[in-house]
C-alpha cells in the first residue's frame, strides 16, 4: 500500500456530507500514473517507485511495450515516490490505482506543490501592507516607506519586507482531510484549499 502519490489539481468546488451540509472541497486527479522503474536498497541504496503520467493523447490505447523504452515521448512527468521494500507489490508497467493506496475517507493528508506565480509585486500585495492614505495631499500611498537602519551607514536589516517575485514557492498543507475517494475515475475529494493553480503537479501524502 502506497502512502505517497502524485496528483493534478483539477480544480475545487462542493460536495454534500451525510448530515446534509456544504463541504468545499479540493478535486485531485490521480489517476493515469504507471510504474516505469523499481529502485531497490540492494541495487540503487533506497527504496522507491519511478512513477509516469501518461499523456493524453496515448491515454485511450493499451499499454505498449515501446512506453518504457522511450519515456519522455508517452509521459508527460517522471516523478520518484519513497516506498517500503516489503509492502510494495506493484511490478513495472501497472498503473497505480486507488486500491493501492493506503488513504481512506476521513484519513488527514498533507499536500505540497508550488502555488500560483505573481511575478514582481509590491508590499501592499505580496505583505499587505496597509499604506498610506489616498486623499488630502498624501505622497505615501503604496511605497514601502523608510528601509535604512537609524545608523550612519543606513544599511538595509537583511529579511526586511521588500517589493519582489510574489508567489512561484514550495507550500506544503497538512492536515487536510479526505472527504471522498474516487475509486473509478481515481479522483481524490480533499477538505479545502490546496497550492497551485489548475493542472499543477501535487504530491499528496497521509499524515501518522
Amino acid at each position: 500500500m502506497l502512502k505517497n502519490i502524485l496528483g493534478k489539481k483539477i480544480g475545487m468546488t462542493q460536495i454534500f456530507d451525510d448530515n446534509g451540509s456544504v463541504v468545499p472541497v479540493s478535486v485531485i486527479d490521480v489517476s493515469n500514473w504507471f510504474v516505469m522503474q523499481i529502485k531497490t536498497v540492494d541495487k540503487d541504496g533506497y527504496s522507491a517507485l519511478q512513477l509516469g503520467l501518461l499523456k493524453k493523447r496515448y491515454r485511450r490505447s493499451g499499454l505498449a511495450s515501446d512506453w518504457l523504452k522511450e519515456k519522455k515521448r508517452y509521459f508527460s512527468h517522471l516523478k520518484e515516490v519513497l516506498v517500503v521494500e516489503s509492502v510494495c507489490d506493484l511490478k513495472v508497467g501497472v498503473e497505480v490505482k486507488p486500491s493501492d493506496f493506503s488513504f481512506k475517507e476521513g484519513s488527514l493528508l498533507s499536500v505540497a506543490g508550488t502555488s500560483r506565480g505573481l511575478g514582481f509585486q509590491g508590499v501592499v500585495k505580496r505583505w499587505n501592507f496597509a499604506g498610506g492614505p489616498a486623499s488630502h495631499g498624501s505622497t505615501f500611498h503604496r511605497i514601502p516607506g523608510s528601509a535604512g537602519g537609524p545608523c550612519s551607514c543606513g544599511r538595509i536589516v537583511k529579511g526586511k519586507k521588500m517589493p519582489g517575485q510574489c508567489g512561484n514557492k514550495r507550500i506544503s498543507v497538512q492536515g487536510l482531510r479526505l472527504v471522498r475517494l474516487d475509486q473509478d475515475g481515481g479522483y481524490l475529494f480533499v477538505k479545502g484549499a490546496v497550492p497551485g493553480k489548475k493542472e499543477s503537479l501535487l504530491f499528496v501524502s497521509m499524515q501518522g
